[in-house]
């Protein structure tokens, strides 16, 4: 049998530069299903990095005939390009199969097998033990009802298997699969985070969040729980990315990894194993886990964790509360501070369009990030992705204007506040980068600074048009 794993073609998001990140869900499965099952053919097809349009991918599929097309709809702005490349390979071959997951499909089963007829499969949640045995019911000519954690037609009936449990260890599972690109592995970079030059890796170290914010999907497409690898698996997989695909920047995708006795025990893995001034490491926090665990945060300099994205979120608290966020806006100021005394790059994320937001309180927000002065502000209009409890709210409440998945980027907006348009909530978005962006103290500041991480940030953002693209959209 063979199967295909396909990265199609895409628009990357443009606030944050040009980038090309490994397709790593992908990557996983792929190295996943080839340790279960020797005699299937596995191929995996980036588009992305293989400069692939439309066309080119066209021509791949008829080569390669595959028996069974998979694509990840892991961002619901994402959903088109996915049902896309399913269409394209049900043209070429009806009698193939098509299956796709990730989070938005996964919380719109039923909606996505009703609007997209080229769709066969839905793997609902996590994907690697329910892709290893919907290929071998495929084969045997199995009945499809007896594999959990699957969305099918039957009958012309659309059917929801039970969900499947999650895996315990999450150590056991294999590294991800860049064998299968390993051609063009060195295209993988993330511009303004190391150049074109420095290749690109991601590793995750944990699955799921001990949080509950309203507007995260995360935390729920991993049922509510938070399991996390062995600190040397995590140690072991950024080694195997440094050693054999000479990766020198990473990501570690976790929306939670937490800043305590893991973090501090990795630190002392990365530093041991000799590489960590070879390498900048990117991840995500919370506010107050960087104030809690303080003392962690020069080692984590030294083990090259350098970049921290911090989810500032909002400067008010009743947002914060609304939110469930569990945070309060001092815990940003003290964050960004620390950060700054410990040499580590400070990426503030904000939202604005919550509900109550008006003119006054998005020109607040804009006040206090000022104040706070972050190495880097990313402004986000809030979302109501399929899956999260906002979305709930908003579809309850008729706020939803506009249903084009394309959209749902998180730099258009999709509803209105009480007073304020979505209009008008776009044109507050550019006043929040050009309020950032068009200071000049801070652009000569980062041009000049004595982080090397934060000048090459600000050199490249001088050469980007953030703001005409963002002004484009009002």
């Amino acid at each position: 049998m063979k199967v295909l794993f396909v990265e199609p073609p895409k628009d990357y998001w443009f606030v944050m530069g040009e980038y090309l990140p490994p397709p790593y869900g992908l990557l996983q499965l792929a190295s996943y299903l080839e340790s279960k099952m020797q005699d299937v053919d596995i191929k995996v097809l980036d588009c992305q990095a293989m400069s692939l349009d439309w066309k080119g991918l066209e021509k791949r599929l008829e080569s390669f005939n595959p028996d069974v097309v998979a694509t990840s709809g892991f961002a619901t702005c994402n959903v088109y390009v996915a049902a896309r490349t399913l269409e394209l390979a049900k043209k070429l071959k009806p009698n193939g199969l098509t299956v796709t997951g990730g989070q938005h499909f996964s919380a719109m089963a039923q909606e996505s097998l009703e609007a997209y007829p080229e769709i066969d499969v839905i793997i609902r949640g996590e994907g690697e033990e329910t892709l290893v045995e919907l290929i071998g019911a495929i084969g045997e000519g199995s009945n499809l009802s007896r594999v959990a954690g699957i969305s099918f037609r039957k009958s012309q009936k659309i059917r929801h298997n039970p969900p499947r449990p999650l895996i315990e260890d999450l150590d056991r599972l294999p590294f991800p699969g860049y064998e299968f690109v390993k051609e063009y592995a060195h295209r993988y970079h993330f511009t303004m985070m190391g150049g074109t030059k420095a290749r690109y890796g991601m590793v995750e170290a944990s699955r799921g969040c001990p949080h509950r914010c309203t507007f995260c999907s995360q935390w729920k497409h991993w049922h509510g729980t938070y399991r996390h690898k062995s600190v040397k698996r995590v140690a072991d997989e950024i080694e195997f990315l440094y050693s054999n695909y000479g990766s020198r920047l990473l990501w570690l995708t976790d929306d939670n990894f937490g800043l305590d006795q893991r973090i501090d025990s990795l630190c002392d893995e990365l530093i041991k194993r000799g590489f960590s001034d070879d390498v900048t490491c990117f991840m995500q926090a919370r506010c107050d886990d960087v104030v809690r665990n303080q003392r962690v945060l020069a080692k984590m300099n030294r083990a090259g964790i350098n970049w921290l994205l911090l989810g500032v979120e909002s400067h008010s608290k009743g947002n914060l509360d609304r939110f469930r966020k569990g945070t309060k806006p001092e815990d940003a100021i003290n964050a960004v501070r620390l950060l700054k005394q410990n040499g580590i790059f400070s990426q503030a994320t904000c939202i604005i369009g919550e509900h109550h937001d008006s003119h006054r309180s998005i020109e607040d927000l804009r006040q206090f990030v000022n104040q706070l002065d972050p190495d880097l502000a990313i402004f986000m209009i809030l979302t109501p992705f399929p899956g999260t409890d906002l979305y709930e709210e908003a579809k309850l409440n008729g706020w939803i204007e506009n249903w084009n998945w394309a959209d749902y980027d998180m730099v258009h907006a999709i509803m209105p506040t009480e007073t304020l348009s979505t209009e008008q909530i776009q044109h507050e978005l550019y006043k929040c980068y050009r309020s950032f962006f068009g200071s000049w103290s801070r652009r000569m500041e980062g041009f000049f600074s004595k982080n090397s991480v934060k000048r090459r940030v600000y050199r490249y953002m001088a050469r980007q048009s953030v703001l005409r693209q963002l002004k484009n959209l009002v």
